[in-house]
Parts: structure tokens; sequence; C-alpha cells
């Protein structure tokens, strides 16, 4: 396909996503890889036109540009949007109650604490990614390792065997120290990358996954 195509079919994908605001996003392609800028009103904006874009048959890589720009009702101050994310945190079953602390400044959350799963480091991240006057999200909430490297690899590579999505072969599982975990090989769609990082984050104890899986 070529670039020009692809960035048709990005845009055509952004307008028919009926919770985006595309009017303002500005889409170039070079060799498959997609660069999307101009701004949105919100932060869970952003992150859909992300995931929209990830979806397209096609797309190589992401480089992601896009502003938050809070107006009218969705402008809110830094300290009812602290009150607004801990209540959200609280009221998320997946969450270890008292796990995680939040701190905000001109709009951007920073999340902190520990906790046992990265479902639950995700968890708190989504329950606060889409109040109103959020302008980004930063999570570093870490991760108490609680799997041998030994029983990481093979949850994930059954993970991967499990997986519809995921040719099992044709990657490799690398466990390293401290939690990391390394993805080589190479798949037909970014769909398969991205279905193969997420099966590697779900294992116990992964703190990091450094994703060499390439596309095409």
């Amino acid at each position: 396909m070529s670039d020009i195509a692809l960035r048709q079919d990005i845009i055509d994908e952004l307008e028919f996503e009926p919770s985006i605001d595309a009017a303002d996003i500005g889409v170039a392609v070079e060799n498959g890889i997609v660069t999307l800028s101009g701004h949105v009103a919100t932060y869970a904006e952003k992150i859909t036109a992300e995931g929209v874009v990830r979806r397209v048959k096609g797309v190589r890589g992401i480089a992601e540009e896009i502003e938050v720009r809070p107006t009218g009702a969705h402008r809110t101050a830094d300290d009812e949007i602290a009150k607004r994310a801990i209540e959200s945190i609280k009221w998320s079953t997946s969450v270890p109650e008292g796990a995680v602390q939040v701190m905000v400044q001109k709009g951007w959350i920073t999340l902190s604490g520990e906790v046992g799963w990265w479902y639950q480091k995700t968890a708190a991240a989504d329950a606060v990614k889409g109040l109103a006057g959020v302008t980004g999200v930063s999570n570093h909430i870490e991760l108490k390792p609680r799997a041998s490297a030994g029983d990481v690899r093979k949850r994930i590579e059954d993970a991967f065997r499990r997986n519809a999505e995921v040719e099992a072969q044709a990657i490799k599982v690398d466990v390293l120290a401290d939690g990391k975990v390394r993805l080589e090989g190479k798949v037909q769609l970014w769909s398969e990358r991205s279905a193969a990082e997420r099966a590697a984050w779900s294992a116990p104890g992964v703190k990091s996954v450094e994703d060499r899986i390439t596309v095409g």
C-alpha cells in the first residue's frame, strides 16, 4: 500500500470514530510510519486516536505528537482533578486500595505506588485518563516481581499459543534481570505486534517490555 492511500485510510478511520473530533488532527505518513499532530480537547481523545491508527492495516509505526488543549467545560483545576482521580481509582475493583498515589500539575496526572500485576497498573491509568481537564498521564506505579524468570517465560509463551492474533513460533522471548522482558522476531501486522506485547505485560512481575518485533 502506498503512503498516500494509507494516509487516506487513517483519515477516514479517525473521522469514522464517533468519540473523536478529528477536525484538528493532522496525519502524515512516510514508509508506513504515521505521525499524528494537531490538538484535541481531552486526553481520552488523544489515546483513542492512537488506538484507531494502530488498527489500520499497513501501519508500521506511530509518532504521536497530538497536544491536549482543554476548553470550556473540559477546563478543571488541579485540586479538583486530583480529588476526582483518587475517587476514580478507589472505585476501580482492579486496583488494590491505598496502593496508588496521585499528583496533578497543570492537568498532568502522575501516578506512583506499588502493585503486583501489570493489569492493576494499567487499570489505575484507565480510571483517570477520561477525567475532564486531564492533559496527560505518567504512570510511575512499580510492579513487585512474584515469579521466576523461567515461569515468566513459560507464561508468556503459553499466552502466545492461546492468542489467535500471535504467531508464537515467530517470536522469541528473553526474560532479563529485574522483571525486564525482551521480544524479538517478525510479524505481518502491527496488531500482532501489539497483541504479543500485551501478552508479555500480562505475566506476573514483568516491569518492562523491550519490543524488538518488526512488522513487514
